[in-house]
């Protein structure tokens, strides 16, 4: 770990239009002797403190590439123990912030809590800062249109299936990155061959249902364009929730290779059909669908 510090405080999940706003405020605000970092936690405080899984819009990898593009230098990760959740707000200044991580300038978002039974709140943050000399920017609320952004509203939009609006809240689109593996070449004999993408557990999944993608990856030639299926296949009596994407324009071998989808448009739901014949004219309709809306997003030449 490098210090001092100049320090975004969260959890960053999606690192959405909001949490981009901390970090750009942060930036601006670093002094040129401090490395911008991102302080946060694992697990997620809400899953240590209800003991269940807490799926999540990006999983630590994930998070930390997004937060290295936006500018982040260092994300150092506090392990949230019972030891860290009692710390009084003034005990988490002290112990973390100003004696572990050195830091001289802080920025959160305006509903940051912190300390014991998130007591702190970010105008006590910046109270207690300043005995210490320590800076602390809080961000306002960001709106998009008539939504507030937050991980919340992101993790909604999704579960409606609707992906534009998720778009507009993250700044991106939701991707969904993963390792191709060995199918059960269904899709093969119906003549769309699909990669099977298996997804980090954690890692929280749309609603169920039929979407454009976009499609990269390391072993691809240029980004593709695709559908990709995420559900159990009702039709044929599928148990395991899959991911599987057919790209439109290219075929190859892309067996152990990690791929991101990036998810445009949601096309309808997941269905169960009478046979394999209407599941294969329902998926031609579905890549027609997926070709028309990607037509001008990703060029083929």
């Amino acid at each position: 770990m490098h210090t001092p510090t100049a320090i975004a405080l969260g959890n960053f999940d999606g690192v959405h239009r909001g949490h981009q706003e901390v970090i750009r405020t942060l930036l601006e605000a670093a002094p040129p002797d401090c490395y911008p970092s991102v302080i946060t936690f694992s697990p997620h405080p809400q899953a240590f403190f209800t003991g269940e899984e807490r799926l999540l819009l990006t999983p630590e990898a994930e998070k930390r590439a997004l937060l290295n593009q936006y500018g982040i230098e260092q994300v150092i990760v506090l392990p949230f123990t019972q030891a860290l959740a009692q710390l009084s707000p003034l005990e988490f200044v002290e112990q973390i912030l100003v004696q572990q991580l050195q830091a001289k300038v802080l920025s959160v978002g305006f509903n940051f809590g912190f300390g014991r039974g998130r007591s702190g709140k970010a105008e006590d943050l910046r109270t207690l800062c300043a005995a210490f000399g320590i800076a602390v920017h809080i961000v306002p609320p960001c709106c998009w249109g008539s939504d507030r952004v937050s991980s919340s509203a992101v993790r909604a939009a999704l579960a409606a299936g609707d992906v534009a609006l998720a778009r507009e809240l993250l700044g991106r689109a939701y991707t969904l990155t993963g390792t191709v593996t060995q199918g059960e070449q269904l899709g093969r004999q119906l003549g769309f061959p699909t990669a099977n993408v298996a997804l980090p557990p954690e890692k929280l999944l749309p609603r169920y249902g039929v979407y454009a993608c976009r499609v990269s990856g390391a072993a691809l030639p240029r980004e593709q364009v695709g559908v990709v299926n995420i559900g159990v296949r009702p039709t044929v009596r599928g148990q395991e929730v899959r991911t599987e994407v057919h790209l439109l324009h290219w075929q190859g071998n892309l067996y152990n290779q990690e791929i991101t989808l990036h998810l445009e448009a949601f096309i309808r739901p997941e269905l169960r059909f009478s046979s394999l014949a209407a599941l294969q004219a329902q998926i031609a309709a579905d890549c027609q669908v997926a070709a028309d809306l990607l037509e001008r997003v990703v060029s083929y030449a």
